[in-house]
């Protein structure tokens, strides 16, 4: 809705008014969203990303995403989508300030409820196979770590007062592979999760004094287009579920992270691996 003031009946009104009667594109923003929590969420196009955000849709949250790939409105069905998304490549840090200041003019000084770290990348050989530390390039290691860790961290820096004002959520996604040699997973992608989970512990407790909570979540084998082919054939049985899990089963866990029901859970990295890591 907007309002026009005409010139052929325009009357003098006192500045004050003005204001309360002609809302910026701020306060209404504001005024819209008032009752309604908002999160960031990276990594949203596909596989854990994807599931989270229509969990927190269907539950009445607003999704402001981020990812590399546009907007896909027919797979991604929540409200103002396409306006509340941001195309981001996070493995150029340069990127990330431009994208932050987006994210700022998008919540018109809203309160930001969550922050959702979920974007990652697992880079493999040209046949598939696992990257091993001798066989990583710098541009490799440095690539992965801008996406896995290094954007968290900005991420949060940069919207802390927007996440303090909501006493907010960061949930980081790292995983199984961050403590322990894992078959498929990288060398780049394993150090830089043991490093988002080291970030978790950090932030934790830095951002505890202002009422921000930091936790991770550590997936084990989740069907998602990260998975490898061969994954299931070779793990399910050292799962002690004997299966691999879902991405809905981890948004799940993310959900409750950012709720009330996790109001005094901060500082841990919740595994969810169908007991794999037993």
């Amino acid at each position: 809705m907007s309002l026009e003031l005409r010139n052929d009946d325009a009357v003098a009104v006192p500045s004050s008014a003005t204001k309360a009667c002609c809302p910026s594109h701020a306060d209404r923003v504001r005024i819209q969203h008032a009752e309604q929590k908002t999160v960031l969420l990276t990594g949203a196009s596909r596989g854990i990303g994807h599931a989270t955000g229509k969990l927190f849709a269907e539950a009445g949250w607003r999704i402001i995403s981020c990812a590399r790939q546009t907007f896909d409105g027919g797979r991604c069905p929540w409200k103002s989508g396409a306006a509340d998304h941001v195309q981001v490549d996070l493995s150029n840090h340069r990127m990330l300030p431009r994208t932050i200041a987006e994210i700022k003019e998008r919540l018109a000084g809203a309160p930001l409820h969550a922050l959702i770290n979920n974007a990652g990348v697992s880079p493999k050989t040209s046949n598939g196979k696992r990257l091993t530390s001798l066989a990583t390039s710098l541009e490799t290691w440095m690539s992965v770590f801008h996406v896995n860790l290094v954007a968290p961290i900005l991420f949060a820096q940069g919207l802390f007062h927007e996440l303090s004002a909501a006493s907010g959520s960061i949930v980081n996604v790292t995983s199984i592979a961050g403590s322990r040699v894992h078959p498929f997973a990288g060398s780049a992608y394993a150090t830089s999760k043991a490093a988002l989970a080291c970030l978790t512990r950090e932030m934790a407790y830095d951002y505890a004094p202002h009422g921000i909570r930091v936790n991770a979540i550590a997936p084990g084998e989740i069907k998602t287009d990260i998975l490898s082919p061969d994954t299931e054939s070779r793990l399910v049985p050292n799962i002690p579920l004997r299966r691999v899990g879902t991405p809905d089963e981890v948004a799940k866990v993310i959900f409750f992270l950012c709720s009330d029901a996790a109001s005094y859970v901060t500082g841990t990295e919740v595994p969810i691996n169908g007991g794999q890591h037993l």
